[in-house]
């Protein structure tokens, strides 16, 4: 027998035909990570001994991804919450602790409030959570006295009193599981749905408590359902809320805080300043002191502290940043490293490269990575300068100190401080232009 007091078993099997999507309903992103991958990761902060997703049977592989390590246990048949939930009763036939149901489509609740439940649980078969809405419609409403719950009653099998309730039902609750095999093996379908509802056993198990996230503070938008795509932008927006709240208590400044977006693993460090219209993607570390100008777009990168991006760069994955480097107006850099103090002030693309320390790219400068085929590295040396409107044809490397006249198109390496001049002769025609203007002008 396992000694675990926690098992997560979360419901993801439903189409969501709402969404109007070949996508799975839980698997359309917010910040960047599908709504399970965020159920997920809460679940996880929880340090269960299992976590098991159950899936619809055609939308196994298309989870995987997202599921990871995690068990996958499918639901045949849509036959309501209860038999979904029961699916997962092989999966834990030994386990003896509390089991937490959570939904793939409720992708916003806290794992602090999570841990809340399951210490209002403590002592008692059932705990759920709940919430008071003055638009309770489409929830089921909790019959109680005190903190306890006699039973919930569905919206569709409520009566008119009972739909003047107020307190609703979340979904989310945590289970003892020895019992809770138990009582799902008694559920009846004798309802308007003619589903097996996990509602009921509250009833059945004559020993649930609820709480109310109210009463610790936090408003139910924690707690809300994903539908259709109206309902996954609000959700968008509380979760771009929350994060940006996160990064200003954090010690960063958001100097336009609604049109800044966050990916959901974004780090931003203190005294870190960022201007309107900053997109960050997947996978950006910002360190302290960095300041990131309005409308640049940042993804898999890391930006070294005292660092400059923007305005309008964009820093793509596997680049890190420099201390104190500097990426200017509409430079692109991608797979590449800025050593510390290093400089691409504006109109550039630096991709697969290796820029040294204190290297200063002119305007214009491209690398040319990629042959259709292979893509090719480009090293430039510390302190190199590299002239306006160069072609560095990779593989190719610059030396140390060395300077690369404007205008060249360089295909071989640069030794160490050499001057590199590659480009066409200028050849001047003395009067040629006055020539030419006459004769136009007849």
């Amino acid at each position: 027998m396992t000694e675990s007091k926690l098992a997560v078993v979360i419901l993801a099997a439903g189409k969501g035909t709402r969404m109007k999507s070949a996508l799975p309903k839980v698997l359309h992103k917010i910040a960047g990570l599908p709504m399970l991958g965020h159920v997920i990761r809460t679940a996880e902060s929880l340090a269960p001994e299992k976590i098991i997703v159950i899936s619809a049977p055609d939308q196994v592989k298309q989870f995987r991804s997202v599921v990871g390590k995690h068990e996958i246990v499918t639901q045949d048949q849509q036959l309501g919450t209860g038999h979904a939930v029961r699916c997962a009763e092989s999966a834990l036939k030994n386990f003896t602790g509390d089991v937490l149901v959570l939904y793939g489509d409720v992708p916003l609740v806290r794992a602090e409030t999570l841990k809340e439940l399951l210490q209002k649980k403590s002592g008692h078969t059932v705990g759920l959570l709940a919430f008071k809405t003055e638009h309770p419609h489409g929830y089921g409403r909790l019959i109680t006295t005190a903190d306890r719950v006699h039973k919930i009653v569905e919206e569709k099998d409520a009566s008119a009193d009972e739909r003047e309730i107020k307190l609703c039902n979340s979904g989310l609750m945590a289970i003892s599981a020895p019992r809770l095999w138990e009582l799902l093996a008694a559920l009846k379908n004798d309802n308007v749905q003619g589903e097996y509802y996990l509602t009921d056993l509250i009833a059945a198990s004559g020993d649930a408590v609820f709480m109310n996230v109210q009463d610790r503070g936090w408003a139910h938008n924690e707690l809300m359902g994903i539908n259709d795509r109206y309902q996954l932008t609000d959700a968008e927006n509380v979760y771009q809320n929350r994060h940006r709240w996160d990064v200003v208590m954090g010690g960063a400044t958001l100097q336009c805080n609604y049109s800044v977006i966050f990916s959901y693993d974004t780090k931003i460090g203190q005294d870190v300043v960022i201007g309107a219209n900053v997109v960050f993607g997947p996978g950006v570390v910002v360190e302290s002191g960095v300041e990131i100008l309005p409308f640049s777009h940042l993804e898999g990168c890391i930006i070294k502290s005292g660092a400059r991006v923007g305005p309008f760069a964009r820093v793509r994955p596997g680049s890190v940043i420099g201390t104190d480097a500097r990426i200017g107006n509409f430079v692109e850099v991608k797979n590449s490293d800025f050593g510390a103090g290093a400089k691409a002030n504006h109109l550039s693309y630096i991709g697969d490269a290796a820029v040294g320390e204190s290297a200063n790219i002119g305007a214009g400068t491209i690398t040319c990575n990629y042959d259709g085929v292979n893509k090719y590295k480009t090293d430039i040396g510390a302190g190199a300068f590299i002239g306006s409107n160069t072609a560095l044809v990779a593989p190719v490397r610059v030396g140390n100190d060395a300077i690369v006249g404007a205008g060249s198109v360089i295909t071989s390496d640069v030794p160490d401080h050499a001057l590199a001049v590659a480009r066409g002769v200028q050849k001047n025609i003395a009067d040629w232009a006055k020539t030419f203007f006459n004769k136009e002008k007849k």
